[in-house]
């Protein structure tokens, strides 16, 4: 499985640390304090250009359009009370006692809804935003109430939230021990409703990762809430408990039971969700761990598409993989048969009795019950039956049944995504926002295969924050096109391209497969699919400069201009050599005089880094035209050209002893050493005293002997100091 599972890294096309995003004036960050603050994007509103964040002690309304300026703030804090029974009862005075805000949800036009877990004693309020952001009106305008049953009283537990119609259906964990996990619907003139108390059928230590209201239909009486979450469930032995990913789903509507159920969901159903990869002895290698979902309205026949972004943590290895799943084959698995379990060993089978009507799950008033109007309209048996069987047989597998995205063996794992719908010249792509625990952002572009989706390419990767700490959200404005990321250290606001930082030339841009970006004729820019210009060059799919860049210099591209350098016999070398791109190969020739080109022999001496070729203890045999060849996605091009001229020790030595004022010692004059060396040597000796006179001439130097020596000696004793060409852009 290791073996598989190790082919499964991806390299990186750019890589750009913080300084380079700063450079490239498509960043902004917000933060409060240099402490951990715990920032959570919690909602957007496009149509206001606002987005509201919480963190400790603190409510920010930022400017979509740059989030470092008119951030409106409130100071929010747990009372002093609170804050010291906290402490006192032995929880974290600087991670757990204060108020971290978890919930914010429109209620009006005008009003959000806002809960905190204040300090283990979660408190709500409503906070008046204006009707217009221009009026910069942000503040409290309410008392505070208990936060009971719509936030968790630890902040380091998850919890989400949905408002509609005025209702708050929250996620969360309901009492200050954190055994009591319940989905609950509060905030309603209607009574309170909320999940099976203390039912492992129904919630088994839950962890609670987003949810979102999905129609079933035309008609709106139909739309169910859906709950993402994972929780550990006992095996069949009753002795283990695995984790499980899970979606479980009520009906908004739901006011509970008559005489069963009374003030409980009676429409609650769940369902697994699996994202493994297929052994080839066909056993799965499960990723279980679900960390964040997005959901991406497509026109697609099956329609809606739900990415989920799930981990692994077990003991063979540690991975992170992406599995998208289509809301069609959602809803055939929660209109199959239920499980039930049965038989000496209690084990999970296909119900196969008599199934009451209205089906178990089906909302009160809707198309297929529209006699109905209240769930405590339901049959006792229909209630009876959904407490008993929540759970649905079949599991729900992803599009293809394998992951779209797979990382094992990697330093970091995937805990946010979010995805943008983008249209090219040759079609449409998917492109993946992953966030990872390190701080980074990677953006992956998703690749038809054979009619399915099942290639991705990692275009580059962000370094959005100085500290780093994992991504804890990541939100797109495909409006503005721009990705928002939170940490525990603050905000930050970056563009989804950056097309100039593939290259200035044509095969770069080409090469680079970036939905966003094509060759304008002059620059890589952004991709307009409306644009009319016929010069526009861009290939995604397969990324072939060859038939995108005819008459844009591709000739002179693919070559390289040669350099000298120079080497000491059994000293050590090195060709710096280093592509644009990690994904490239690179294969190195050597030419002798005038013999053709022949493949270099690595070995203990000669070893092929990452960044060029170093050669241990030169040898006489190692002088020549050294050519650096890359290959990416089929495209081969010269990097770089070196001729290696191989000075002797005898003649490094000369040349490193006293020297007179103007330059020479008479005993070393050049002309006096020509005798004594070889003609090879003499000639590389003259070449670089040539080149010396050139620069001195450009640099009007008025010491040639100073110029001379502070130059050739560290350039022979091989402690210059080179400006690496590196695809970590440095300052």
């Amino acid at each position: 499985m290791c073996c598989l599972l190790s082919m499964l890294i991806k390299e990186h096309r750019v890589i750009f640390i913080l300084s380079c995003v700063l450079k490239t004036q498509s960043f902004e960050f917000y933060t409060l304090s240099e402490k951990a603050m715990d920032y959570r994007i919690l909602f957007m509103d496009e149509d206001q250009d606002r987005m509201y964040v919480g963190c400790k002690d603190h409510v920010l309304s930022m400017d979509i359009n740059n989030i470092s300026q008119t951030t409106l703030k409130i100071f929010w804090p747990a009372s002093t009370t609170k804050v010291e029974e906290c402490q006192m009862a032995g929880k974290d005075p600087t991670h757990g006692c204060g108020n971290f805000l978890r919930v914010i949800q429109p209620y009006n036009r005008t009003h959000l809804f806002i809960c905190g877990s204040g300090a283990y004693s979660p408190v709500c309020a409503f906070v008046n935003r204006g009707r217009r952001p221009e009026e910069q009106v942000f503040q409290i305008s309410s008392r505070a109430e208990s936060g009971k049953g719509r936030c968790s009283f630890n902040p380091r537990v998850n919890t989400v939230s949905v408002m509609l119609n005025q209702e708050l259906f929250s996620g969360m964990h309901i009492d200050f021990m954190g055994t009591d996990a319940a989905i609950f619907r509060s905030l309603t003139t209607r009574n309170a409703v909320r999940t099976d108390q203390h039912n492992s059928k129904w919630l088994s230590e839950p962890v609670f990762i987003d949810a979102h209201l999905i129609p079933d239909g035309s008609d709106p009486n139909d739309a169910k809430l859906y709950f993402f979450l994972r929780e550990r469930l006992t095996d069949s032995s009753g002795n283990t408990k695995n984790i499980h990913a899970m979606v479980a789903r009520v009906c908004p509507n739901d006011t509970g039971g008559q005489r069963s159920l009374v003030n409980k969901w009676t429409t609650f159903l769940k369902a697994r969700l699996v994202c493994s990869v297929l052994e080839e002895d066909s056993t799965e290698t499960h990723f279980d761990e679900l960390e964040n979902v997005f959901l991406l309205e497509t026109d697609h026949p099956k329609g809606l598409l739900i990415f989920g972004v799930f981990t692994s943590t077990s003991s063979v290895f540690r991975g992170s993989a992406v599995c998208v799943y289509n809301m069609a084959d959602v809803l055939t698995v929660f209109n199959g048969p239920f499980a039930h379990r049965e038989g000496p060993n209690f084990q999970w089978v296909a119900f196969q009795g008599r199934i009451p009507y209205p089906r178990p799950g089906t909302c009160p008033g809707g198309a297929f019950t529209p006699h109905i109007q209240s769930t405590k309209e339901f049959p006792d048996e229909v209630v009876t039956f959904v407490r008993n069987h929540p759970v649905m047989f079949n599991p729900i597998y992803p599009v293809g049944r394998k992951p779209l995205v797979v990382r094992t063996h990697a330093d970091y794992k995937y805990t946010s995504i979010a995805v943008d719908q983008v249209t090219a010249a040759d079609g449409h792509y998917q492109v993946l926002f992953l966030g990872t625990d390190k701080g980074t952002v990677q953006k992956v572009v998703v690749l038809p295969s054979n009619g399915s989706l099942d290639e991705d390419l990692i275009l580059e990767e962000l370094e959005v924050f100085k500290k780093q700490s994992p991504i804890t959200n990541l939100r797109i404005s495909s409006k503005k096109q721009q990705l928002y990321v939170s940490s525990e250290h603050g905000v930050s606001q970056v563009s989804l391209h950056r097309c100039d930082a593939y290259g200035s030339a044509c095969a770069d841009c080409c090469l680079a497969r970036d939905p966003y970006c094509a060759w304008d004729g002059l620059s890589c820019s952004r991709f307009y699919p409306t644009g009319k210009r016929r010069s526009r060059r861009q290939d995604i799919m397969h990324g072939n400069p060859l038939t995108q860049c005819r008459g844009f210099n591709l000739k002179a591209y693919r070559n390289a201009v040669e350099m000298t350098q120079y080497g000491v016999k059994n000293n050590t070398t090195f060709l710096e050599c280093q592509p644009k791109s990690p994904q490239a190969s690179v294969k190195w020739l050597i030419q002798r005089d005038n013999d053709r080109r022949k493949e270099v022999k690595l070995s203990d001496r000669v070893v092929s880094t990452n960044h060029g070729l170093l050669i241990r203890s030169v040898h006489s045999s190692d002088q020549g035209v050294y050519y650096c060849l890359a290959t990416e996605n089929g495209f081969k091009r010269t990097l770089a050209k070196i001729r290696l001229q191989i000075l002797s020790e005898a003649l490094v030595s000369a040349l490193s002893n006293k020297h007179s004022p103007w330059g020479w010692a008479a005993s070393l004059h050049p002309k006096a050493l020509v005798s004594a060396f070889s003609p090879a040597e003499t000639l590389a000796m003259h070449q670089y005293c040539k080149e010396r006179k050139q620069m001195q001439s450009l640099q009007n130097i008025q010491s040639p002997m100073r110029g001379d020596l502070g130059k050739l000696k560290p350039l022979l004793d091989h402690r210059k100091s080179r400006n690496r060409r590196n695809h970590l852009l440095q300052e």
